[in-house]
């Protein structure tokens, strides 16, 4: 598989974004030159919250005063991995 990067998230766990994942994320023009504003949001979110429609998701979140948003990322966990399904920048905790 193609990596843009591989890191530990907060808890420990393995945290993949493959270069498709990317290219789908860079279609949200906000989300270009925001690659470490998400691996830092994956190491420190302010919060992370699960999903009822599907237990293996989660969100993850960190506000950036600066631009006065969160970072929101979703990740797929499977067979102990993530795996990041999309990234943008949101008003508010969903």
């Amino acid at each position: 598989m193609d990596w843009v990067f591989e890191i530990k998230d907060k808890s420990g766990r393995d945290i993949h974004l493959s270069k498709e994942r990317w290219d789908h994320i860079l279609r949200h023009p906000e989300m270009a030159n925001q690659l470490s504003q998400i691996e830092e949001t994956l190491k420190n979110p302010d919060s992370i919250t699960e999903q009822s429609y599907d237990p293996k998701v989660r969100f993850y979140y960190k506000y950036y005063k600066e631009r006065r948003e969160y970072l929101f990322i979703s990740i797929k966990y499977l067979n102990g991995d993530g795996f990041i399904i999309t990234s943008f920048y949101t008003d508010k905790i969903k």
